[in-house]
């Protein structure tokens, strides 16, 4: 490692020390950032943009544009621009300053969602992990890197854009609007963010998108209220059982999906070759995985990662609380698909509508609910080896690649509306408590990802003509 990459490395990592990103992050956590309650959040979802964001990424060079949002203007969006030469490559960054409900009151003693609480390797505060901690690193190492290099009278080496949302957590509406709009704007040669968790927290982790998602109810009402099971109990159809009958008709007892129409028809070889190091689990507060769960034949890692899963997220019929001897009158199971690249979300009511119809549940009710596309780079693109030998470089770790997220992120929106090659290092863990109370990021996740994000703005300062090369395969 070259003495003048490493000086930028350890400006990143004096952020930490200095304690710099902790008062940071505390002002930022500060703010009760929640965007699924906008009517309460409003002004401080636009108060965030414009009093924290605009004032640290001016002071970084960018010109900085406010974006009101098409589909809910309560929920802002701001695009920053730092161009050093057009002629440069350009890198499109992307975050989001919203959070979930705070859970005032739910949090341990001692801990409250507004305040960043430092408990040994543990800062809590609602947004530490998601997401306002992992862009608070980025912007840190971005800084760390340009006062690197001008130390040397040298500039970035490449043009950076940053796109700021405010809505991630109710869904992103109006990000794919915005991104359709101002296309131009945005125009880039590599999309590079932080969101989700790492693999495990010890090991940095690259992925290139992110499965998708799909909700779906399905009910029964076939009559106003219960009746005495005695008296009727043989006579009348129960909805519950005939829904849970539609439910195994779509998974077995293992997990298997069954419906053909959304299963994949293969695992990609680079995405199997991807997984192979990769183990899922085994850290300090993770579950047991059961090993007989999901599709027979694959991996964990292929399961959660490379395959579809159907999961039932609730399920009510009667009184849970106080049952009686009554056959209910109605029944409903909220089911969510995760699915990876080649299935689209537009297909999925199709297909389940023509299985329920040919299982012969063509009486129940089928109804929908949010859902977002199966999105990932090709593990093979010339772009992932090159972040992977950065990341090696400046953790001293093999860093494990993930062709996409279990999870689901707007992926899709980089990938289909900019056409950008997506690269994502995430700064959280698997068992940071994301969207729970007692949320916390790791200080020594943080440092290293300080580490890792200003090895990567480095590399693509001194790597331009083979950024170029790369952009134009």
């Amino acid at each position: 490692m070259s003495t003048h990459r490493q000086r930028a490395l350890s400006l990143a990592q004096d952020q930490l020390d200095s304690g710099r990103l902790a008062d940071a992050l505390a002002r930022r956590i500060a703010i009760a950032t929640e965007s699924e309650a906008p009517e309460r959040a409003a002004p401080l979802l636009l108060h965030y943009l414009e009093h924290e964001l605009r004032p640290a990424l001016e002071g970084l060079g960018f010109a900085v544009q406010k974006l009101d949002n098409p589909i809910d203007a309560r929920l802002p969006l701001l695009v920053a621009q730092r161009e050093e030469d057009p002629a440069l490559p350009t890198v499109l960054m992307y975050a989001h300053g919203d959070v979930v409900r705070g859970h005032e009151g739910q949090w341990r003693e001692g801990l409250q969602p507004w305040v960043l609480t430092a408990e040994g390797d543990r800062w809590y505060g609602r947004g530490s992990a998601d997401n306002k901690g992992q862009h608070s690193i980025n912007l840190a190492a971005l800084e760390s890197v340009i006062a690197a290099r001008a130390e040397h009278g040298q500039g970035l080496g490449f043009n950076v854009k940053w796109l700021f949302e405010m809505g991630e957590e109710a869904g992103s509406p109006g990000l794919r609007e915005v991104c359709e709009a101002h296309a131009k704007a945005l125009k880039a040669d590599l999309f590079l963010a932080s969101d989700g968790p790492r693999l495990r927290a010890e090991r940095p982790t690259l992925f290139l998108g992110s499965r998708g998602a799909f909700n779906f109810h399905l009910s029964l009402s076939p009559r106003a209220g219960g009746h005495h099971s005695g008296n009727w109990g043989g006579l009348l159809a129960n909805p519950a059982i005939e829904l849970a009958h539609a439910v195994a008709s779509m998974v077995d007892a293992r997990g298997r999906l069954l419906v053909d129409a959304l299963r994949p028809t293969a695992l990609p070889d680079a995405v199997r070759n991807a997984l192979a190091d990769v183990e899922v689990g085994g850290g300090p507060n993770d579950p047991a995985i059961d090993p007989t769960w999901g599709e027979p034949g694959l991996s964990p890692a292929e399961r959660v990662i490379g395959w579809n899963s159907l999961e039932v997220l609730a399920m009510v019929s009667g009184n849970p609380n106080q049952p009686v001897n009554a056959i209910p009158g109605r029944a409903t199971v909220w089911c969510q698909l995760r699915f990876v690249v080649g299935l689209r979300a537009d297909d999925i009511g199709p297909a389940l509508r023509k299985h329920l119809d040919a299982a012969g549940f063509a009486h129940v009710e089928l109804g929908f609910g949010s859902k977002g596309e199966a999105s990932r780079l090709d593990p093979d693109d010339p772009w992932v080896p090159w972040a992977l030998q950065s990341l090696a470089q400046s953790t001293g770790k093999k860093p494990a690649l993930l062709p996409n997220l279990g999870g689901s992120l707007p992926n899709d929106i980089f990938i289909d509306v900019l056409g950008l090659p997506t690269l994502w290092v995430p700064h959280s863990y698997p068992a940071c408590a994301q969207h729970a109370p007692n949320e916390h990021l790791l200080a020594s996740v943080a440092r290293e990802g300080l580490s890792a994000m200003a090895g990567l703005f480095w590399d693509l300062g001194e790597d331009a003509d083979r950024l170029r090369r790369i952009e134009r395969r």
